[in-house]
């Protein structure tokens, strides 16, 4: 299969070499940031005239680097690939899962020649997170999985039957290596339930798993529709006998927000006081 392009992210990524700032990509699992990072991002580098041993990846997923994970570690490894005064570029995988990451990251800034680029995905690592650990020295690049023109760029069928598919599966990158729909059913089931999910559930310490998945269900059901989190709270009392409150579900939509599973459309036509409590629109 092709190289799937992502230039908009990669044109985001080339804007924003040596600016002084991390760049930090962000967006649901398995939407492609390490492909852009590892793969896209690194080859441009190198076509550009940046010497391999200049482009320092770290893959924190990566069991091998489970020592990495300690911000000493990391620290002394980083400073350790660093001997001469070029620019050095370091791109650090899942960065969520280095201990006291945000401090690692702004003391990396402080060497001249290094220049920061880190991914993060799951729910220990939001967008709000980025705002107040870098102290306005990071940017967000929110990256999320493939438009119809990228799916079709590596799609090996005719238009319409790739717009069926993407519509049905989506565009997670993963999708088009899978050939059967079984195989692709399967693959999104178990993301959702063993990856997303549990994300939630292990950063916000939920405990009624019927009650998370109840409210996905039915945000997943009425796509685009006006959701209002006290309707939804009086089905619950009324229709599952559930003793779920009015912020817990706002809660649990905040949470998902949050996690980049699900994106918000507020009103703008309403001003003032009537724009409290109104419903949005969710996707």
């Amino acid at each position: 299969m092709e190289t799937i392009k992502r230039n908009k992210y990669l044109n985001e990524l080339v804007s924003l070499r040596g600016n002084g700032m991390i760049k930090v990509i962000t967006g649901m699992r398995r939407c492609g940031k390490s492909y852009l990072l590892f793969k896209i991002f690194v080859s441009y580098l190198q076509e550009h005239g940046v010497a391999d041993d200049h482009i320092i990846r770290i893959n924190l997923e990566d069991f091998k680097n489970r020592e990495l994970r300690k911000p000493d570690k990391l620290y002394s490894y980083v400073e350790s690939c660093i001997c001469d005064s070029e620019k050095y570029y370091i791109l650090i995988d899942e960065v969520q899962m280095l201990e006291d990451f945000e401090d690692v990251l702004n003391g990396f800034l402080s060497i001249d020649n290094t220049d920061v680029y880190v991914t993060g995905s799951n729910a220990k690592f939001l967008s709000k997170d980025i705002i107040t650990e870098f102290r306005g020295r990071g940017h967000e690049i929110k990256m999320y999985p493939l438009c119809f023109r990228e799916y079709m760029s590596v799609y090996q069928g005719s238009e319409q039957a790739g717009l069926n598919e993407y519509m049905l599966y989506g565009g997670l990158p993963q999708i088009l290596f899978y050939k059967s729909e079984e195989q692709k059913v399967n693959y999104l089931k178990s993301l959702f339930e063993k990856t997303y999910i549990t994300d939630i559930k292990e950063r916000y310490e939920i405990r009624k798993d019927d009650d998370l998945e109840e409210v996905i269900n039915i945000l997943a059901s009425d796509i685009g529709a006006l959701t209002n989190p006290n309707k939804l709270a009086n089905t619950f009392r009324s229709e599952k006998k559930s003793s779920i409150s009015y912020d817990t579900i706002k809660e649990y939509i905040d949470h998902l927000c949050d996690s980049f599973l699900v994106e918000k459309a507020a009103r703008y036509d309403i001003k003032g006081r009537r724009y409290i409590n109104s419903p949005f629109k969710y996707y």
